[in-house]
């Protein structure tokens, strides 16, 4: 949840077509991933991501499927990957975790796969 500013943040900024452009210059989708029972109820996701503000699509695994092929162990993790679909940059937990500067390096590695 602490990082839902900036995940509202960069959809803003990045995830909406730009000028004269069709399509977005990125794609923001968030993976629901439940750390409980309660968390697998879609209803109470759907209505969090509402409260949240969070406009971006959003999948649901409760099954844990898309967690274990990434290998997660954090609760948020985010990834950054190319329009190959190549994963170039992750941060496993909040992207500000006591000082962290996760989203200021995410940026950052956002702008720079912008420019190739």
């Amino acid at each position: 949840m602490r990082n839902y500013p900036w995940y509202r943040g960069i959809h803003e900024e990045f995830g909406k077509p730009q000028g004269d452009a069709k399509e977005a210059p990125l794609v923001v989708l968030g993976i629901h991933t439940p750390e409980t029972e309660q968390e697998k109820d879609i209803t109470k996701v759907k209505k969090k991501l509402a409260e949240a503000k969070l406009t971006f699509p959003v999948a649901i695994d409760n099954e844990t499927t898309m967690w274990k092929r990434y290998g997660n162990s954090y609760w948020p993790s985010v990834y950054l990957i190319d329009k190959k679909g190549v994963g170039r940059w992750g941060w496993p937990g909040e992207l500000g975790w006591m000082g962290a500067q996760g989203e200021k390096l995410m940026r950052g590695k956002i702008e720079e796969l912008l420019k190739e």
